[in-house]
């Protein structure tokens, strides 16, 4: 397959199996597992997949809480990944948006949004 598959979840390295049919169970048992799949390709097509934050309009994004939303950007920065706005810009602080390989958007939060909510 022709395919990056990115999961996101909150676990412990040490705890994930290395074979990988004990892999697959465990992470298809997990409580909070979000799974972002990149089709390689797709980025050099005539008409890529639309990420629904141009016109027209759609799916927009979807978002993910993390503990500390800094030490995320922290590290997706070191990992050289796109922002769409980093924590301090705009108006709404403390919140971040990168995007994924296919360029839809990833909202960051963490755990004292309702200040913005």
């Amino acid at each position: 397959m022709k395919v990056s598959l990115y999961l996101m979840g909150y676990e412990d390295k040490k705890d994930i199996p290395e074979d990988s049919n004990e892999w697959k169970a465990w992470m298809c048992s997990r409580k909070a597992t979000l799974e972002l799949t990149h089709n390689w390709g797709t980025e050099n097509e005539e008409k890529p997949y639309h990420n629904g934050n141009s016109d027209p309009r759609g799916f927009g994004h979807i978002g993910i809480a993390v503990p500390d939303v800094y030490a995320a950007c922290k590290r997706f920065e070191e990992l050289g990944v796109t922002f769409v706005k980093k924590p301090d810009d705009g108006e709404i602080k403390g919140l971040a948006f990168v995007q994924d390989p296919d360029g839809y958007w990833v909202e960051i939060l963490g755990p004292n949004m309702e200040s913005v909510v």
